[in-house]
C-alpha cells in the first residue's frame, strides 16, 4: 500500500539559501534558464504563476516506495492568476482537465548552480505577477483516511467520479495544492477547492515531467 505525502507549512522561509522546499518566493533556476513563459493569445507572452519547489533529497525518506527521483529540485507552476485575484488573464484551469501547457513542471537534476529568478513583465495583458514571500514546507507521512490539505500522490476523494475524462483514465495525482491563503495572498480554487497536478504512471516512472496536466476540483 502506497500513502500520500504530507506538505506541511513552517513558516515564513527566511534567508536565501537556494534549493529549499517552499511556497512562493522567487523559483530557484539553473544558471542561464529562462523563467517559464507562455503565449496569451494576443501576440504576447505571460508568466506563470510559481506556485512551489520541492528538495527532493529532503523528501527522499518519505518516499519509501521511491516515486520521485531522489535528488534535485522540482518546481510546478501553473496559469492560475484569477484564483490569486489576479483577473487580467482569461487564461486558467478550470473544472476539465488542463489543455497541453497550462502547467509547468520542471525537473532540475543539478543542483549545483541555482539562482532566483524573477519573472519578467512582458505583458501588459499580466500586469507583472504579485510574489507572496516564501514559505517553508516540511514533509510528513500521511497514513489512514487523508483528503484536504498539500500532498503528493493524494487519493482522488474530491473526483465524484470513477475515473479521469478520456483518454486520462489511469493518470494520478502527483500533487495536490489545497486553498489557503497568508499575510499577502489568498489562494482560493473555486469553493475551497484544490488544484491536482496529473501525471501518467509511465511518466512518473521515466521522471518524465512534460505532459503534466491539470484539473480544479471543488465540491
Amino acid at each position: 500500500m502506497t500513502y500520500p505525502i504530507k506538505l506541511d507549512i513552517l513558516g515564513v522561509a527566511s534567508g536565501r539559501k537556494a534549493g529549499l522546499s517552499r511556497f512562493w518566493g522567487l523559483p530557484d533556476m539553473p544558471c542561464g534558464t529562462d523563467y517559464p513563459l507562455y503565449a496569451d493569445g494576443r501576440g504576447g507572452m505571460c508568466p506563470y504563476v510559481f506556485l512551489c519547489q520541492l528538495d527532493l533529497s529532503g523528501l527522499a525518506p518519505y518516499d519509501v516506495e521511491g516515486r520521485l527521483p531522489h535528488e534535485g529540485l522540482l518546481s510546478f507552476f501553473a496559469q492560475v492568476d484569477p484564483y490569486m485575484g489576479n483577473f487580467g488573464t482569461d487564461h486558467y484551469i478550470g473544472g476539465c482537465i488542463s489543455l497541453p501547457g497550462q502547467v509547468r513542471v520542471l525537473y532540475f537534476p543539478d543542483t549545483d548552480r541555482l539562482e532566483p529568478k524573477a519573472p519578467p513583465e512582458v505583458s501588459a495583458v499580466s500586469g507583472g505577477l504579485h510574489v507572496p514571500r516564501a514559505l517553508r514546507i516540511g514533509y510528513a507521512r500521511a497514513e489512514g483516511h487523508c483528503a484536504d490539505g498539500h500532498m503528493l500522490f493524494a487519493p482522488p476523494i474530491h473526483r465524484p467520479w470513477d475515473t479521469w475524462d478520456h483518454p486520462f483514465e489511469d493518470w494520478q495525482i502527483l500533487l495536490q495544492i489545497d486553498s489557503f491563503e497568508g499575510r499577502d495572498f489568498s489562494l482560493q480554487f473555486m469553493d475551497c477547492g484544490v488544484l491536482c497536478f496529473l501525471i501518467h504512471p509511465a511518466d512518473l516512472e521515466e521522471a518524465d515531467f512534460s505532459r503534466v496536466r491539470a484539473v480544479v476540483l471543488s465540491s
